[in-house]
C-alpha cells in the first residue's frame, strides 16, 4: 500500500510539474499580446502577414519624442507605398498616438529602444488586426549616421534628431522627403527585404551590405537608411523599390 500511494504521489507530482511547464512555457513575454502573436520575433519573420490578406487589416501605432514628430507629408506618404504593396482588404490606419518626453540618451542601443517601446507600445495584433509600431527619437543610434532600424517583426525606430541635423538647409532634402524614404525602407525590412523573409525570386542582394538591394536607384538600397542618402534624394524624389524587390513582395503574398 505505501509503494502504492508513493508511486501515485510520484505521477501526481510529474503531471502538476509538466502543466506548471506548459503554463510557463504559454506565458506571454512583454511584446506579445493576449493571442500570443509574439511581436518580438526576428525581423521578416512577419513579412507574409503583413503583405498578405490573412490578416486584413493594420494598424500602425507612431509614438515620438516631443518636438520630433515626423511630418503627415511622410506618414502620408509611408500609407500610400503601404497600400500599394499590401493585401489588406480591412484597410490601413497610422495612428499618431503617445507624445513622449525625452529619455536623455546621448545614443540608443536597440535595448534601448524596445525598453521605451515595452513602456509606451499600445497596438498589438488581435483577431485580424496586424499590429505594426514606429518610436521616433530625438538622439542617434549607438552606429554612427544611421537614420532607421528594424529591431524586431513589427517593430521600428526614426532617428529624427539626425534627420533634423542633415535637412533643411541649402542643397539638402527636405525633412518630410528623407523621413518618408527612412520610414518606407525599415518597412520595407520587415515585409522581408531584402531575402529576410520574402525569399529572392532573382538574386539581388548586395554582397557588401547584406539585407539590401543591389540597385543604387531602389528603396532598399543600403544607403537610404543612413545619412550617405543625402546625396541620392537632392531632386528631392523618393526612392521607388525596383522591379526585384516587387517580384520578392508579390511572391510572398503582396501587390
Amino acid at each position: 500500500m505505501f509503494n502504492l500511494i508513493r508511486t501515485m504521489f510520484k505521477t501526481t507530482s510529474i503531471v502538476f510539474l509538466f502543466g506548471l511547464l506548459l503554463i510557463m512555457g504559454c506565458s506571454e513575454s512583454p511584446g506579445d499580446n493576449k493571442n500570443s502573436y509574439s511581436h518580438t520575433l526576428s525581423v521578416g519573420a512577419s513579412s507574409a502577414d503583413l503583405l498578405s490578406s490573412d490578416y486584413t487589416r493594420l494598424e500602425i501605432e507612431v509614438d515620438y519624442v516631443s518636438g520630433y514628430q515626423p511630418s503627415q507629408t511622410a506618414l502620408n506618404n509611408l500609407q500610400s507605398f503601404l497600400e500599394s504593396r499590401l493585401n489588406k482588404p480591412g484597410g490601413i490606419s497610422i495612428v499618431l498616438d503617445d507624445e513622449i518626453s525625452s529619455p536623455g540618451m546621448s545614443s540608443f542601443t536597440t535595448q534601448q529602444v524596445y525598453e521605451i517601446e515595452k513602456e509606451h507600445r499600445d497596438s498589438f495584433t488581435e483577431d485580424k488586426t496586424l499590429a505594426a509600431y514606429f518610436i521616433i527619437l530625438d538622439a542617434p543610434y549607438q552606429q554612427e549616421n544611421v537614420l532607421g532600424v528594424a529591431y524586431f517583426n513589427t517593430s521600428m525606430a526614426l532617428f529624427e534628431g539626425v534627420i533634423k541635423q542633415n535637412t533643411g538647409g541649402f542643397g539638402q532634402p527636405s525633412a518630410a522627403t528623407v523621413e518618408s524614404s527612412v520610414l518606407m525602407h525599415e518597412f520595407g525590412h520587415i515585409l522581408g527585404l531584402v531575402d529576410t523573409g520574402s525569399s529572392m525570386v532573382t538574386n539581388h542582394e548586395d554582397g557588401e551590405h547584406e539585407k539590401h538591394c543591389n540597385n543604387e536607384n531602389c528603396l532598399m538600397y543600403w544607403a537610404i537608411q543612413t545619412t550617405d542618402l543625402m546625396g541620392n534624394l537632392t531632386g528631392g524624389s523618393i526612392p521607388d523599390l525596383d522591379k526585384n524587390c516587387i517580384q520578392d513582395l508579390q511572391a510572398n503574398g503582396g501587390k
